[in-house]
């Protein structure tokens, strides 16, 4: 069966359609003898009154006038397929305002990888402006690391010192509860100064507790004992009575206020723990009115 394609009113390309369909489309007034059509094989186009097979189908509809409707479409011509790397790159782009530019140097390669796919597509793969734009803002954030940096560090300086802080206060209460740990088993008397550490490390079980995370001297302790309280009876001792303080020495080391750090590991606080077993984080200023005599 042969098979034609038509140039309808509207100046675009229909089939291919049948032999059939030319004619009935004929009778219906959608196509007349001016009408461009072409043979399969062919490369142009002629009138439709110069094909022989459609020469009694022309003059038949000749007598009669009829505005053609329009010829219906064969199927669409599918729109370009956005490139999916390219909408990528400009999320990750995007994204990188809120990931301090982590996600940007991604949103980068993808635009490039993009651009370069949709162009060589030849129409085929659609997004190119979005490629570029995703390279636009990709690079943009990636050009303020610096300043993301520059804005989050202090940030993260703080929490580390704050963390340090709070391990330190751990530290101190693990002690606090070994010295008194210790006193219950040598009928409630504090251990000797000289050996404070040996005394109580049974009752702790790890060295580590010895040693504040801000402490970055090579001694195995961080801590001191009130010497005051060596041998002392504990239900005797004033329970507001500094027992265990943040000091620069090492293992044993016992004394009292002129051990203290003479600058805070801290942000200017020292961990002090307390005859009763409670542990405060002192300013400077209350270092004075701590009490040291039992």
């Amino acid at each position: 069966m042969a098979t034609y394609t038509i140039i309808g009113a509207d100046q675009k390309q229909y089939g291919s359609v049948t032999d059939e369909n030319v004619r009935r489309w004929i009778a219906e007034g959608r196509l007349n003898a001016q009408s461009l059509l072409k043979a399969e094989g062919e490369t142009e186009f002629r009138p439709l009154e110069t094909f022989p097979e459609f020469a009694e189908a022309v003059a038949t509809s000749a007598t009669t006038t009829v505005t053609p409707p329009p010829l219906p479409a064969t199927a669409p011509v599918a729109a370009a397929k956005t490139s999916g790397l390219a909408i990528t790159s400009l999320v990750l782009g995007i994204l990188g305002m809120f990931t301090c530019g982590a996600t940007a140097l991604i949103g980068l390669i993808l635009g490039i990888i993009a651009m370069v796919k949709v162009r060589q597509s030849r129409g085929a793969l659609g997004g190119g402006g979005i490629a570029l734009a995703g390279v636009i803002v990709s690079a943009i954030f990636l050009l303020m690391i610096p300043f993301f940096a520059a804005l989050l560090l202090p940030a993260l300086a703080s929490a580390k010192q704050k963390a340090q802080g709070i391990n330190c206060v751990n530290n101190v209460k693990q002690l606090s509860l070994a010295m008194r740990i210790y006193a219950g088993d040598h009928n409630d008397h504090y251990p000797a100064a000289t050996n404070w550490c040996d005394a109580i490390q049974p009752e702790v079980g790890t060295v580590k507790v010895f040693h504040c995370p801000a402490d970055f001297s090579a001694g195995r302790s961080s801590y001191a004992f009130n010497a005051q309280l060596a041998g002392a009876e504990v239900d005797k001792v004033d329970p507001n009575t500094v027992a265990i303080f943040e000091a620069d020495g090492g293992w044993n080391v016992s004394g009292g206020q002129e051990l203290m750090l003479a600058k805070p590991r801290h942000r200017r606080l020292i961990v002090v723990g307390f005859a009763d077993g409670h542990v405060e984080q002192v300013s400077a200023a209350r270092l004075a009115q701590l009490r040291w005599n039992p």
